[in-house]
């Protein structure tokens, strides 16, 4: 699962990959810094606590994402 999130803050989008086959949990924000989790439990919490629907050019894009990352903790069968 992969999402690219438009920034107010940057030209570059904001990058979240959970990719359970390959084992990436990561995050590129949107000042090319990154993120990197073991799980893809800390990666949603990360999302969760450091990131809110106002830092994004579309906010409903960013509840989206929040909504499919918490249903894959519900669900993982992606």
């Amino acid at each position: 699962m992969e999402f690219s999130l438009c920034s107010l803050d940057c030209a570059l989008p904001v990058e979240v990959t959970l990719d359970e086959d390959n084992g990436r949990y990561m995050i590129r924000k949107s000042d090319s810094s990154g993120e990197f989790f073991n799980t893809p439990h800390e990666l949603i919490q990360w999302v969760k606590s450091n990131f809110s629907p106002e830092e994004f050019c579309d906010p409903n894009e960013f509840q989206v994402m929040v909504n499919a990352l918490t249903d894959y903790l519900i669900n993982p069968t992606y």
